[in-house]
């Protein structure tokens, strides 16, 4: 039976107060110094305003939140690194649980092994095990946070290798919904771990990730490289055989966007259209410079600086692209391929962008993503080859109906080639249940019953919610 919610402001002063002296962190009211910055996340496009904030610094703090949020029956959101599209890090009302303060990072190298905590950013990760010649398996922007990420499933540069980010994890601690505290592995709760790598933040709160690393870098062969608009089809055709010959060592990324005005793109070509592959090659570098070799020779580049590079750097590529501020609306598919249709739709609507900032990115994957059963975990749909993203992204609100319909067009003509999937971590607030089942396939009835097993009224759902069975 789900609860009934309301907002903090309907609980009494005294409750709060109380509340307050019995955190070590800090609790914020919209009133509070602190309280703007706290609930500012990633996407501008996200402004609500929680009644209370809890700026946690332990596991007890959050423990002591989840208890409070239950018993009076508040709405309950959960902020890890605040760099989802969707920003249901904050709802509107209710009690907000702020984890960004708690970000540690312990590396065991011997173990190849590293513990997180939630309010990591994937560069805090990157930082501490590459100085080890060590990386997990994260994403391709550095200020996303791990949390988020891998409860979604996660994919990067590595996952053609490795496979996704929550196939990665050995273990997780996660505070559930009648407050206790349980580790969930493969030795311990094992449906509540299985439902963890992929379902999201339905279960509970993890307040610690352990992941298992592997020996990548120091240095790599990565970078960019682009071509002008007219050179597209031929580049993407390119791309297209790359992707489906590389070794797993070779991941590409193709992007069809305006240039910005980068440096290491010709300044006459600053602001008209172009064509990107963004390249990580983490095979030995001798090799991996033979690989890139025949890419750097096609065609005419109008920049190129793939080269070999440290691993770090390679995750903070995409920063520029995705910056904390901006208004963002995203749509995405998983993709069975590249054919010569998709490839021509995704053309017409690239060149119909409204936003020097938006584009249309298309993500190579397959390899070890594929190698495990489709239940293996909660993250679905391991039988893609490519996912589609269509990044809107703008500066200012009364640009929003614009650039929403760009994305929504781009998107009702490319979903013909879908494979009838999609990823949950780019699922906008507005796509509901039907598209969160898309997410998961044949794994969402079993996530269902782990959801009622684990949270059966329902406290964690400001998340792409998966409702448990009425009682």
């Amino acid at each position: 039976m789900t609860i009934e919610t309301r907002g903090a402001n309907e609980i009494e002063a005294k409750a709060i107060d109380d509340l307050r002296a019995r955190l070590r962190g800090a609790l914020l009211v919209p009133a509070a110094a602190g309280y703007d910055e706290a609930r500012s996340v990633w996407n501008a496009m996200i402004d609500r305003r929680p009644s209370v904030i809890a700026r946690c610094l332990g596991v007890v703090d959050v423990v002591t939140c989840v208890n409070f949020a239950r018993e009076r029956g508040l709405v309950l959101s959960v902020k890890g690194g605040g760099h989802n599209i969707a920003g249901l890090a904050v709802a509107e009302g209710g009690l907000m649980l702020d984890l960004s303060l708690m970000r540690g990072v312990w590396v065991d190298p011997a173990a190849r092994t590293a513990r997180a905590q939630p309010g990591c950013l994937l560069g805090d990760v990157d930082r501490e095990t590459q100085l080890h010649g060590l990386a997990a398996v994260l994403g391709f922007v550095s200020n996303t946070g791990i949390a988020g990420l891998t409860l979604g499933g996660g994919f990067g540069y590595l996952t053609r290798r490795f496979g996704l980010t929550s196939d990665n994890v050995r273990s997780m601690d996660v505070v559930l919904a009648d407050g206790s505290h349980a580790r969930a592995s493969e030795r311990e709760h094992q449906d509540l771990f299985w439902a963890l790598r992929g379902g999201g933040g339905n279960f509970g709160v993890v307040t610690g990730f352990e992941y298992e690393l592997h020996p990548v870098g120091p240095e790599i062969v990565g970078g960019a490289i682009a071509w002008r608009a007219e050179d597209a089809p031929a580049v993407l055709e390119m791309f297209r055989t790359l992707s489906e010959q590389a070794p797993e060592e070779l991941t590409c990324v193709a992007v069809l966007r305006i240039a910005p005005p980068a440096p290491w793109i010709a300044k006459e070509m600053h602001g008209k259209p172009i064509v990107a592959v963004f390249v990580c090659d983490t095979g030995p570098v001798g090799e991996a410079e033979k690989r890139v070799a025949p890419l750097k020779a096609f065609g005419a580049p109008v920049g190129d600086i793939i080269q070999r590079r440290t691993y770090v750097s390679q995750q903070t590529l995409l920063d520029a692209t995705q910056p904390k501020g901006r208004r963002y609306y995203w749509k995405s598919e998983y993709l069975p391929g590249l054919g010569p249709e998709l490839l021509a739709k995704a053309l017409e609507h690239a060149g119909r962008i409204v936003s020097p900032h938006s584009a249309v990115i298309l993500f190579a994957l397959g390899g070890a993503l594929g190698r495990r059963n489709e239940d293996h975990s909660a993250a679905g749909n391991r039988n893609t080859a490519m996912l589609l993203n269509i990044a809107a992204s703008w500066e200012r609100a009364e640009d929003d109906a614009r650039n929403i319909e760009w994305a929504r067009a781009a998107w009702r003509d490319l979903r013909a080639f879908s494979t009838g999937g999609t990823y949950v971590n780019f699922l906008t607030e507005e796509e509901g249940d039907q598209r969160i089942q898309a997410a998961y396939g044949k794994n969402y009835e079993r996530l269902v019953e782990s959801k009622t097993k684990w949270d059966p009224g329902n406290l964690f759902r400001t998340n792409k919610n998966i409702s448990p069975r009425a009682s």
